[in-house]
């Protein structure tokens, strides 16, 4: 069997490397576009948690981590001139020239044949038994194809740009600067003993006043947007102690989650994808280098278990693949949004809350203090300094109406639309304002598309006159995000005090949501 490999990165030659291992008489030739020590971007990262199934597969990766890499269990948030730590989120980074290096001396040393400074399509891998394409979130090979892989994409508001810099962070860190343009972000990890990643990110507007958008996207690729490396040395000089950063393609851009639902295609001959090429998942909940990784472990065990019969091993590779892919991309939206809106909380919370917001994003503070007990009881300390008592014991009151604490009960109609919220007395709640005290029930729509019809309502609700505003806003429907977003919209935007109803709300996820800013009470139906 001959296979070709279309891209050279992670992915790409470590299906090379296991293919051969497995089933040395598989011939397989890997072409990549640019030169062997070509490579954009600057480091990699790998938890803890998710590196024993790479490992098992083949030790390369642990060698260049053990070897090269860096090694940190803080994760640091920076704000406001304070550093919050929190512990147990053990992960390793390295210089991404370093592993590809690596990988490509493991691959020849299995038989794989490598050509550098090579671009193919198709048509140039018709004698194929099998085209593997690893080539990329700009998948040439995708782009040729006619058959319909089901491909989805959703392109992130938020903006972000990618550097190192030679200033060494203690570990995973998160850096937030207000400047004279807007909030600016760091995510920083050392990759070797004498460089740093450092990406940045920002609101589309933040980034227009700071005047980056002059930047000449015709430019070739290599050539990186100098005035926005100066602006950003700039903003956040005093965080990397006066340190320079160092360009490779740097320029700015809008992350694209792609999802595909078909990974292969039999005509007009067999085409598989691994990595970036049919899924993506943003950067700030794991590495795309792991996932592409996972996705050759997976493909190169499947065309062994089935010799000779192509199309089932493909239909195999997506059902063992698939599922773990579409866990990370899930957890990975709510993280994006987390970055989408990352202004709005710099705004509204003070050091100790922000952070345990931007943990939360993904986890309960249950799964967190398992984790990062120091820190979580740190973040409840803080709630209590502050009211006196636990989140969910604290009392709410408003305009009159109170409840004893932050869970309340909700009384529906026989549809299951939320009527009534009780507290000291039952508060209305009603789609259209209502006399005396009441609250505005806004359904929350099913998908992010349907947000800013939602959004629009809840601002008419808040720009009523005093004597018809109402008490709070109840959300209820739609999808745990488009929830959440209509909550801290209504608290934080439109200073109208939140009621998250959930269909199943438990004590973790009440605590979660209050403690995090999230909103302000929790609803369960009674």
């Amino acid at each position: 069997m001959r296979i070709a490999v279309a891209g050279g990165g992670p992915g790409g030659l470590f299906f090379a490397t296991l293919i051969r291992r497995l089933d040395p008489s598989i011939e397989v030739t890997v072409f990549e576009r640019n030169r062997a020590d070509d490579t954009f971007g600057f480091g990699v990262v790998f938890s803890d948690r998710t590196l024993a199934g790479i490992h098992e597969a083949d030790p390369i990766l642990r060698e260049a981590l053990d070897r090269h890499g860096r090694h940190w269990d803080d994760i640091e948030v920076r704000l406001k001139g304070e550093r919050i730590r929190c512990g147990g989120n053990g992960m390793t980074a390295v210089v991404r020239r370093t592993l590809l290096t690596l990988m490509q001396a493991r691959a020849r040393e299995v038989g794989a044949e490598l050509r550098f400074s090579t671009e193919v399509g198709l048509d140039d891998l018709a004698g194929y038994d099998l085209v593997i394409a690893a080539d990329g979130t700009g998948s040439r090979i995708r782009e040729q194809l006619t058959d319909d892989l089901g491909v989805q994409v959703e392109t992130a508001t938020a903006k972000f740009i990618w550097f190192g810099t030679d200033y060494l962070f203690d570990g995973l860190s998160f850096v937030h600067e207000r400047g004279p343009h807007g909030v600016f972000a760091v995510h920083g990890y050392p990759i070797s003993d004498t460089m740093s990643t450092f990406i940045v990110e920002t609101d589309e507007a933040s980034w227009r006043r700071a005047g980056l958008d002059g930047f000449d996207t015709t430019q070739p690729p290599g050539v990186s947007d100098m005035v926005s490396k100066e602006y950003l040395e700039k903003l956040f000089a005093e965080q990397i102690d006066g340190l320079q950063l160092l360009t490779n393609n740097s320029r700015w851009g809008n992350f694209r989650t792609r999802r595909t639902r078909r990974w292969h295609t039999l005509a007009p001959q067999p085409v598989v994808f691994v990595g970036d090429a049919v899924h993506t998942a943003h950067f700030s909940v794991g590495s795309g280098t792991k996932m592409a990784m996972e996705d050759a472990i997976a493909l190169a065990h499947v065309l062994t278990d089935h010799p000779g019969d192509v199309p089932a091993a493909l239909a195999a590779y997506e059902e063992a693949a698939q599922p773990s892919v579409r866990r990370i991309q899930d957890s990975a939206r709510p993280s994006l949004s987390w970055w989408e809106h990352f202004g709005r909380y710099h705004e509204a919370f003070e050091p100790w809350q922000f952070a345990f917001h931007f943990l939360t994003r993904s986890i309960s503070d249950a799964r967190l203090a398992r984790r990062a007990p120091d820190f979580v009881d740190a973040s409840h300390r803080a709630w209590n300094a502050k009211y006196g008592t636990d989140p969910l014991a604290t009392r709410f009151e408003q305009d009159g109406w109170a409840a004893p604490g932050r869970f309340v009960e909700v009384t529906t109609d026989a549809d299951g639309t939320p009527t009534a919220v009780h507290g000291t007395e039952e508060l209305p709640v009603c789609d259209s304002p209502a006399p005396g005290r009441w609250g505005a029930l806004l359904a929350a729509p099913d998908t992010e598309a349907g947000l800013p019809e939602a959004r629009g309502r809840l601002a008419r609700f808040a720009a009523l006159p005093d004597s018809d505003r109402p008490v709070l806003a109840a959300v209820y429907g739609g999808n745990p995000l488009t929830r959440t977003l209509l909550c801290e919209q209504a608290r934080m935007e439109e200073k109208l005090p939140a009621l998250l109803i959930e269909p199943d709300a438990d004590r973790d996820r009440g605590v979660t949501t209050v403690l995090s800013g999230r909103a302000d009470l929790v609803g369960v139906r009674a």
